[in-house]
Protein backbone atom coordinates (compact mmCIF):
# COMPACT_ATOMS: atom_id res chain seq x y z
CA UNK A 1 0.00 0.00 0.00
CA UNK A 2 2.85 2.72 0.96
CA UNK A 3 4.38 1.85 -2.81
CA UNK A 4 0.46 2.77 -4.13
CA UNK A 5 -0.05 5.55 -2.03
CA UNK A 6 3.91 7.08 -2.87
CA UNK A 7 3.06 6.78 -6.58
CA UNK A 8 -0.37 8.24 -5.98
CA UNK A 9 1.25 11.59 -4.21
CA UNK A 10 3.42 12.50 -7.48
CA UNK A 11 1.49 12.02 -9.93
CA UNK A 12 -0.50 14.39 -7.78
CA UNK A 13 2.50 17.08 -7.24
CA UNK A 14 2.97 16.43 -10.74
CA UNK A 15 -0.30 18.34 -11.55
CA UNK A 16 1.01 21.29 -9.78
CA UNK A 17 4.21 21.91 -10.90
CA UNK A 18 2.98 24.15 -13.90
CA UNK A 19 3.95 27.96 -14.89
CA UNK A 20 6.37 29.37 -12.88
CA UNK A 21 7.87 26.84 -9.77
CA UNK A 22 9.76 26.93 -7.16
CA UNK A 23 11.27 24.16 -5.24
CA UNK A 24 11.72 24.65 -1.85
CA UNK A 25 13.92 22.01 0.46
CA UNK A 26 14.39 22.32 4.13
CA UNK A 27 15.59 20.62 6.40
CA UNK A 28 18.67 19.89 9.10
CA UNK A 29 21.51 17.63 7.77
CA UNK A 30 22.51 17.24 11.40
CA UNK A 31 19.77 15.54 12.69
CA UNK A 32 19.68 12.48 10.58
CA UNK A 33 16.26 12.11 8.37
CA UNK A 34 15.30 16.10 9.27
CA UNK A 35 17.54 16.66 6.98
CA UNK A 36 16.19 15.26 3.25
CA UNK A 37 14.00 18.22 2.06
CA UNK A 38 17.72 19.67 2.07
CA UNK A 39 19.65 17.69 0.51
CA UNK A 40 17.13 16.70 -1.91
CA UNK A 41 17.05 20.58 -2.65
CA UNK A 42 21.37 20.45 -3.52
CA UNK A 43 21.06 16.46 -5.46
CA UNK A 44 18.57 18.29 -7.78
CA UNK A 45 19.41 21.68 -7.94
CA UNK A 46 20.41 23.01 -11.86
CA UNK A 47 19.78 19.93 -13.28
CA UNK A 48 15.20 20.23 -13.45
CA UNK A 49 13.60 23.10 -14.88
CA UNK A 50 12.74 24.58 -11.38
CA UNK A 51 14.25 26.92 -9.27
CA UNK A 52 15.60 25.11 -6.29
CA UNK A 53 16.84 26.40 -3.37
CA UNK A 54 18.09 24.85 -0.21
CA UNK A 55 16.48 26.89 2.98
CA UNK A 56 18.43 24.49 5.10
CA UNK A 57 16.51 25.12 8.44
CA UNK A 58 15.85 28.62 8.28
CA UNK A 59 13.07 28.85 5.47
CA UNK A 60 12.36 32.85 6.43
CA UNK A 61 15.55 33.67 5.24
CA UNK A 62 14.33 32.62 2.08
CA UNK A 63 11.23 35.20 1.89
CA UNK A 64 12.82 37.87 -0.20
CA UNK A 65 13.68 35.75 -3.11
CA UNK A 66 10.67 33.92 -3.40
CA UNK A 67 7.94 36.95 -3.11
CA UNK A 68 10.80 38.89 -5.46
CA UNK A 69 10.48 35.99 -7.95
CA UNK A 70 6.86 35.62 -7.81
CA UNK A 71 6.21 31.79 -8.71
CA UNK A 72 2.96 30.08 -9.58
CA UNK A 73 3.43 27.39 -7.78
CA UNK A 74 6.08 26.56 -4.25
CA UNK A 75 6.94 23.33 -3.43
CA UNK A 76 7.91 23.06 -0.09
CA UNK A 77 10.18 19.48 0.55
CA UNK A 78 10.43 18.72 4.47
CA UNK A 79 10.36 16.14 7.17
CA UNK A 80 7.11 16.02 8.59
CA UNK A 81 5.85 13.77 11.14
CA UNK A 82 2.07 12.56 9.98
CA UNK A 83 2.12 9.71 11.56
CA UNK A 84 3.41 7.52 8.67
CA UNK A 85 6.06 4.80 8.19
CA UNK A 86 9.34 6.32 7.98
CA UNK A 87 10.04 7.22 4.42
CA UNK A 88 6.56 6.96 3.02
CA UNK A 89 5.23 10.92 1.94
CA UNK A 90 2.01 12.96 1.16
CA UNK A 91 1.16 15.80 -0.14
CA UNK A 92 -0.16 18.82 2.23
CA UNK A 93 -2.60 21.20 0.16
CA UNK A 94 -4.79 24.13 0.92
CA UNK A 95 -5.89 24.28 4.40
CA UNK A 96 -3.82 21.44 5.52
CA UNK A 97 -0.49 24.04 4.81
CA UNK A 98 -1.86 25.79 7.47
CA UNK A 99 -1.86 23.67 10.02
CA UNK A 100 1.85 21.64 9.29
CA UNK A 101 3.11 23.34 12.31
CA UNK A 102 1.83 20.70 14.24
CA UNK A 103 3.62 18.24 12.39
CA UNK A 104 7.05 19.78 10.99
CA UNK A 105 10.10 19.66 12.51
CA UNK A 106 10.80 22.80 12.43
CA UNK A 107 8.28 24.37 15.03
CA UNK A 108 6.22 27.39 13.40
CA UNK A 109 8.58 28.79 11.67
CA UNK A 110 7.38 26.85 8.35
CA UNK A 111 3.48 27.82 9.40
CA UNK A 112 4.65 31.64 9.51
CA UNK A 113 6.98 31.53 6.26
CA UNK A 114 3.99 29.79 4.65
CA UNK A 115 1.36 32.69 6.02
CA UNK A 116 3.60 35.15 5.18
CA UNK A 117 4.06 34.12 1.67
CA UNK A 118 -0.09 33.89 1.41
CA UNK A 119 0.32 37.47 2.51
CA UNK A 120 2.66 38.68 0.32
CA UNK A 121 1.80 36.99 -2.94
CA UNK A 122 -0.57 35.02 -5.00
CA UNK A 123 0.53 31.28 -5.04
CA UNK A 124 -0.13 27.87 -4.79
CA UNK A 125 2.04 26.15 -2.00
CA UNK A 126 1.94 22.67 -1.44
CA UNK A 127 3.82 20.20 0.64
CA UNK A 128 5.72 17.43 0.21
CA UNK A 129 5.81 15.89 3.25
CA UNK A 130 8.51 13.03 4.12
CA UNK A 131 7.78 10.87 7.16
CA UNK A 132 10.87 10.82 9.46
CA UNK A 133 12.18 8.05 11.01
CA UNK A 134 15.33 9.36 12.77
CA UNK A 135 15.92 13.11 13.86
CA UNK A 136 18.79 12.20 16.88
CA UNK A 137 21.95 14.36 16.41
CA UNK A 138 23.45 12.60 13.20
CA UNK A 139 24.35 13.16 9.86
CA UNK A 140 23.49 9.90 8.42
CA UNK A 141 19.99 9.23 7.26
CA UNK A 142 18.02 5.94 7.93
CA UNK A 143 18.10 3.25 5.00
CA UNK A 144 14.05 4.16 4.35
CA UNK A 145 14.83 7.63 3.94
CA UNK A 146 18.11 6.74 2.43
CA UNK A 147 15.49 5.24 -0.21
CA UNK A 148 12.65 7.41 -0.30
CA UNK A 149 16.10 9.98 -1.19
CA UNK A 150 17.11 8.20 -4.16
CA UNK A 151 13.26 7.45 -5.30
CA UNK A 152 12.47 11.30 -5.14
CA UNK A 153 15.51 11.86 -6.70
CA UNK A 154 15.24 9.91 -9.34
CA UNK A 155 11.40 11.03 -10.04
CA UNK A 156 12.52 14.84 -10.35
CA UNK A 157 15.72 14.19 -12.84
CA UNK A 158 14.10 10.75 -14.78
CA UNK A 159 9.96 11.21 -14.05
CA UNK A 160 10.78 7.81 -12.88
CA UNK A 161 8.92 6.40 -10.25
Amino acid sequence: MEKSSNLNTLEHVKIHLTGKVIILGIGNTLRSDDGIGSILANRIQGKVPYIVYDASSSPENYLGKLIKDKPDVILIVDAVDFGGRPGEFTMLEGENVETVNFFSTHDASISLSIDYLKKNINVDIIILAIQPGDLAFGDKLSPEIENTLRKLERWFLDGEN
